[in-house]
């Protein structure tokens, strides 16, 4: 097989030791120092589809889509077999961050995913039916696991309430990557967890911190309820926040049974008892009243919301210290 006037052989012995020591560097955060290895690497075998494949992923990496869209379209021209590819993947990730509809539908079909709504190639691939998954955000700061909803392959709205560390907002559009770090299980089902790569679209809800009094799980469940009515959300932070080290995020990690009962589980690195985000298990699985809840809700409706919650029943509810905090 001839590719741009040459025998297709194995790389040479320059490209594979360019090659090794630009990841070595990527790995060390030395984007540019990796970037000049990697173009030298595809100067010297420019028929290979790895050669910008690599270039590609440091694009991405650095989160300059053009040229990750370039490079990607440079890697797949050259691939050798129809769908599966991962060069594919990287140029669908680069695309919906371009906001490339057209060329997003053609990468995630490439791929071998069905993609509805072929009529309208320009809009957003969207209603492909990809469930729910598990994003890290921040994943070089403050990491914090929370649930969305999958939008398509590379995009995933945050339907839980983020801790503020993590600069996200409930309703929050992020962009992640395609290879999971860890897992998540509810009974029998497991879903991925994905590193964010970039926020994609911002949220106008702001979040707030504020304590309540509530003298059962379903007075506390009834202030979630009337938060998702009003088609906002509230969580008590109190119960659904695990403080986790890395090794045991990136693994596969349980999360509550179908009963609503967290499981006890020796990787859990939280403080039973302690009100706010370290406390999610009181000891002995006794109810504390106290709560540290989240909340996400504009600022003309979160004080009625609370105020409309204790006016339901005075004598087992109340609340304080309402603080916006992100």
């Amino acid at each position: 097989m001839r590719i741009f006037g040459r025998v297709r052989q194995r790389p040479s012995t320059d490209w594979r030791l360019a090659t090794n020591r630009a990841f070595t560097l990527i790995d060390d955060g030395r984007y540019e120092d990796a970037g000049a290895l990697l173009t030298r690497a595809a100067d010297l075998e420019p028929w290979l589809s790895e050669s910008w494949f690599n270039l590609a992923l440091l694009h991405k990496f650095r989160h300059d889509w053009e040229q990750a869209r370039s490079a990607g379209l440079r890697a797949v021209a050259l691939l050798e077999r129809d769908t599966g590819a991962p060069d594919w993947w990287n140029v669908g990730i680069a695309a919906t961050a371009l906001q490339d509809w057209p060329l997003a539908r053609r990468a995630w079909q490439a791929y071998g995913l069905a993609v509805p709504g072929a009529g309208t190639v320009a809009d957003e691939p969207l209603g492909m039916d990809l469930g729910g998954a598990a994003v890290r955000l921040s994943p070089e700061g403050e990491a914090e696991v929370v649930w969305g909803r999958r939008l398509d392959p590379a995009r995933i709205e945050v339907q839980n309430i983020p801790l503020p560390s993590s600069g996200r907002r409930w309703g929050e559009v992020v962009l992640h990557d395609g290879v999971p770090h860890g897992e998540r299980s509810t009974g029998d089902a497991v879903f991925p967890v994905f590193d964010e790569i970039e926020l994609w679209a911002p949220s106008a809800i702001p979040t707030w911190v504020v304590l309540i009094e509530a003298a059962s799980a379903r007075d506390r469940d009834a202030l979630e309820r009337l938060a998702a009515d009003a088609g906002y959300a509230a969580e008590d932070w109190s119960s659904s926040v695990r403080l986790l080290c890395r090794a045991c995020s990136e693994s596969r990690m349980p999360t509550e049974d179908g009963d609503g009962a967290v499981r006890h589980d020796p990787h859990d690195h939280s403080v039973p008892g302690s009100p706010g985000p370290l406390g999610h298990v009181a000891p002995d699985g006794l109810w504390t009243p106290e709560r540290e809840c989240g909340l996400a809700a504009p600022e003309p409706l979160v004080r009625g919301l609370l105020d409309g919650w204790v006016a339901d029943s005075p004598d087992t509810r109340e609340w304080r210290d309402l603080e916006e905090v992100c």
